[in-house]
């Protein structure tokens, strides 16, 4: 990997984890002075991840991190929610014992999350973890890879249910009951359940109202 991948991937990240917040101005003299590095390639850096919507440049205003595009968002989770109501159906009754293992033990580990620091960054990597092994299980992990590479807005979403604590415990009951439906095959259930895990804070005015500032008007 070369050194304008690992500064892209180090800014990438730290716009994804919310420490470079939606409407952050990005300095390219900053960033010059903290990789070390001219302004010619920084300014390469910054034009990609603009391609890629992380950032907006603007000629007056100069480079700010992306506001999170809720229409973005709602995107994803349609596209989520119909591929997982699918495979859901696909692993209902058939999911092999190694693959209940797997699922259980990232479900203790999330139950530990929740207590630790940083719960919600730990928990978010849990999360991703729990979903990607039934896509994998189910034979589709290419499709996970696919949902990775349009994720700059849903992520940073994701990041911000996940601040409070109440939130966690609520994922974790759900992912348990989730695991349950397709050990017992029921999926008349599946439908709802993966509706309501995925959507409903999109719906919420107690998301959308505290976080109005990072939000894309």
């Amino acid at each position: 990997m070369s050194l304008k991948d690992e500064i892209m991937n180090e800014l990438k990240q730290d716009i994804l984890s919310l420490q470079l917040k939606p409407g952050t101005i990005i300095s390219e003299t900053a960033l010059s002075e903290r990789f070390k590095l001219s302004r010619t390639p920084i300014r390469d850096i910054l034009k990609q991840l603009s391609l890629e919507d992380y950032i907006n440049i603007y000629p007056k205003k100069g480079n700010i991190v992306s506001y999170i595009d809720l229409d973005s968002v709602e995107q994803i989770i349609y596209l989520r929610s119909a591929l997982e109501k699918q495979l859901f159906k696909d692993l209902a009754g058939q999911l092999p014992l190694k693959a209940v293992h797997e699922l259980n033990q990232l479900l203790a580990l999330q139950e530990q999350a929740i207590h630790s620091d940083q719960a919600s960054q730990h928990f978010l990597k849990l999360d991703d973890a729990f979903h990607q092994t039934l896509f994998r299980w189910a034979g589709r992990e290419f499709l996970w890879g696919l949902l990775q590479q349009f994720n700059v807005h849903y992520v940073r979403y994701r990041n911000l249910c996940m601040l409070k604590k109440d939130k966690l415990l609520d994922i974790h009951k759900e992912h348990q009951a989730m695991v349950q439906i397709i050990l017992q095959g029921e999926t008349l259930k599946i439908d709802d359940s993966v509706h309501h895990h995925l959507r409903a804070d999109m719906d919420s005015l107690d998301f959308q109202e505290p976080y109005s500032h990072y939000i894309k008007k």
